[in-house]
């Protein structure tokens, strides 16, 4: 590996730490749009209709030359829309109603389980061309069970939700078939155009939604100066900016590399939570960050010997 190579790989990890940072703190942002009278679809449409329209805009003045409305063929078309369905849709709605039922950082430490189903999916899809070393498994399991030993906390065991954590689990499982997916598309198509696509099959998915449980938040709640500001860090920043970036970061280092940055996911969390909600940090909660850290600094080593 030359050294531009090596400078692309570093950069494609900061930014990826930099991205989950922000995905962190979008569990507390969404809490509180959450306690203004919003609703998980509410919220999903409002921050992907921002982040479609600024992109489309984007795309259709500064990069008209390459811009594209559909796929090459109807296969990668299909694949599209399943990318907008388990990295948009399923995954926001799943992912949001958790949080009706438990709490903003339960929700984000199930979901960042998701590292280690992506790592087995992408090893039962891609058999021949993935291999995995004992040192990256064993890194995996240690975040992995960092995440069960801040989620199981004495005052986690205290307000059990089955409901909550199945839901926070469905988009643990979204979130490891998005990755997977993106593997098979980030080298035929731009990281503007597969965003753009998650983004609107994200909100055309969402369309049925609607038709079930009908109604939208009048004018006067989208731009109270609270609701307003969340929803455009929401669709500017954890949107636009951070599903460009991510899926940016998917063609550099791959899916399982990548991915596995999720698992830092929860400290970022922990501390916004504390911060914004006052949910309490517990000995649990340290222990669970210490094997999380150790587990992702075990998967970079392994990065670098192979």
């Amino acid at each position: 590996m030359n050294r531009q190579s090596i400078g692309k790989v570093g950069v494609a990890h900061f930014l990826a730490f930099v991205t989950v940072a922000i995905w962190g703190s979008t569990f507390v942002f969404t809490k509180m749009l959450l306690l203004n009278g919003l609703s998980p679809a509410h919220i999903f449409t409002l921050r992907f209709i921002i982040a479609y329209v600024l992109l489309l805009a984007f795309e259709m003045t500064v990069r008209r030359q390459t811009f594209r409305w559909l796929s090459a063929s109807w296969r990668d078309e299909l694949i599209m829309l399943l990318l907008g369905i388990t990295g948009g849709s399923l995954y926001f709605l799943t992912e949001n109603a958790a949080m009706l039922f438990t709490t903003a950082t339960n929700t984000s430490l199930i979901v960042c389980s998701c590292p280690l189903f992506a790592m087995l999916l992408v090893a039962l899809v891609y058999r021949q061309s993935e291999h995995f070393s004992r040192l990256q498994v064993v890194g995996s399991l240690l975040a992995f069970m960092g995440m069960a030993a801040v989620v199981l906390n004495g005052r986690f065991v205290l307000h059990l939700s089955p409901l909550g954590d199945l839901l926070a689990f469905g988009a643990c499982l979204c979130w490891a078939v998005y990755s997977l997916l993106m593997k098979s598309v980030t080298e035929r198509y731009s990281t503007f155009f597969i965003t753009r696509k998650v983004f609107f099959y994200g909100l055309l998915t969402m369309f049925p939604y609607y038709l079930v449980v009908p109604g939208f938040p009048s004018f006067d709640i989208i731009f109270s100066p609270q609701v307003l500001c969340n929803l455009l860090f929401l669709g500017v920043v954890a949107s636009m900016g951070c599903f460009l970036v991510w899926n940016w970061v998917i063609r550099q280092l791959g899916a399982v590399v990548a991915t596995n940055w999720v698992y830092f996911n929860p400290i970022t969390t922990i501390l916004f939570a504390w911060w914004l909600l006052s949910e309490q940090i517990t000995p649990w909660f340290l222990l669970g960050t210490a094997l999380i850290l150790l587990g992702l600094y075990l998967c970079s080593l392994m990065k670098k010997n192979t």
